[in-house]
């Protein structure tokens, strides 16, 4: 029978290392848990973990999902009551990612000279955005670090939900794209440089529309390098100047006016806000502050900046409806929403609202996007494939009707 090497949390927060007998992984997982412990690792002797040392997993940003695994654990030692440091040791031991191993080992050590969590997570900011550290803060000074945590772990599911919508509307039409240039430059490279050696040995003129081809074809295998090099050097260039802060405004601002996809885009950031400026009011964090928080969690420049000036705004006595009409970004509908919140006095609840109104009319449009972009996708690649084919063989049909 296999035998498995297991480490486990006792209820008393105490670490226990040992060997276990069991057909499967999941029965020996089931009856260890049976008998209360918390399973940290279990592994079948003979078989090796695999670690990337050096590699990409060492280092960078931990994936928006392992961090929700993070944040699950977290909450789990939490709710089990065990102390401060212990809780810290034990995830230390769980983390797979080493660089983010690292960074828990230093929280661990600056909570264990006097500093609270938030404090010792505020050092890294690369791992641990400002709304995670103001989460972790209000649970602190509220003494209900459980339910903040149940609270973010909420905002997160959801926020990779949406994550994975977007994803899974570009997906199919990015590879319907990709496959129509591949088929193109099959026939570009390797069908049309055929076609030209037959006609090349035939003296009677071709058609312009197959001589053009011909040409373009020619061309591209003499200036196909240099223009390479020219196209990587203006993609280098774009990306620079998209650094910078002045470029990455302008382009940001013109993502918002493109046609069909701008009011996608601005229904996006609309759910960025509202669902991450909910979450922050929720734990009891002022208004100014949150929003201050929140404008981080939107990925477009421009937006965040016209957030910015609302923060402002609000400071000198404005109200929040009226400081993010400013910018003249967000949908009329989702301010006056807000407005209604305001007056009511229940703004996290509007806030949350209209984070539900404007998700599910985001899947709506992307889901109507796709349904046409697919067809509309295929069309024009049917079509240069097809024209491409016909300008090719347009010589064969001259000969056959003199003949």
């Amino acid at each position: 029978m296999p035998v498995f090497a297991y480490r486990v949390a006792r209820p008393d927060g105490s670490t226990l290392d040992g060997q276990i007998e069991g057909e499967e992984e999941q029965l020996v997982r089931a009856k260890l848990e049976g008998q209360g412990f918390l399973v940290f690792r279990l592994q079948r002797r003979g078989t090796a973990t695999t670690s990337l040392g050096f590699g990409l997993q060492a280092f960078g940003k931990l994936p928006l999902r392992e961090f929700l695994v993070f944040n699950q654990e977290l909450l789990a030692l939490v709710k089990a009551g065990l102390p401060v440091l212990r809780v810290w040791d034990l995830l230390i031991e769980r983390a797979n990612h080493r660089g983010f191993q690292q960074v828990l080992r230093t929280v661990r050590q600056d909570i264990r000279g006097g500093a609270s969590a938030s404090e010792a997570l505020a050092k890294h900011p690369v791992h641990f955005s400002e709304l995670y550290i103001a989460t972790i803060k209000a649970g602190e000074q509220s003494g209900n670090l459980a339910e903040v945590l149940q609270r973010f772990i909420a905002y997160l599911k959801l926020m990779i939900g949406l994550r994975q919508k977007v994803s899974k509307a570009l997906a199919y039409p990015g590879f319907l794209v990709l496959v129509g240039i591949a088929v193109i430059g099959f026939l570009l490279t390797y069908v049309v440089p055929t076609f030209v050696s037959v006609y090349a040995e035939t003296s009677k003129s071709l058609p312009a529309a197959t001589q053009l081809l011909l040409d373009v074809v020619t061309g591209g295998k003499a200036y196909g390098l240099s223009g390479l090099v020219v196209l990587v050097v203006l993609g280098l260039a774009g990306r620079a100047y998209y650094a910078t802060l002045s470029g990455r405004l302008v382009v940001d601002r013109l993502l918002l006016s493109v046609p069909v996809l701008g009011p996608i885009f601005v229904k996006h950031y609309t759910v960025q806000l509202t669902r991450t400026l909910a979450t922050i009011l929720a734990g009891g964090t002022p208004l100014v502050d949150a929003l201050s928080i929140a404008r981080g969690a939107i990925s477009n420049r421009y937006v965040s900046v016209g957030v910015a000036g609302a923060v402002a705004e609000i400071r000198e006595g404005i109200t929040l409806a009226a400081a993010l009409d400013r910018p003249k970004v967000f949908p009329k509908l989702a301010v006056e929403m807000l407005s209604v919140g305001e007056e009511t006095g229940s703004l996290p609840t509007m806030l949350h609202d209209v984070a539900e109104f404007y998700e599910g009319d985001l899947d709506l449009q992307l889901t109507q996007l796709t349904t046409w972009i697919e067809p509309a996708l295929l069309l024009i690649m049917g079509l240069l494939v097809g024209a491409i084919v016909i300008v090719m063989y347009l010589p064969v049909f001259q000969m056959a009707g003199a003949v």
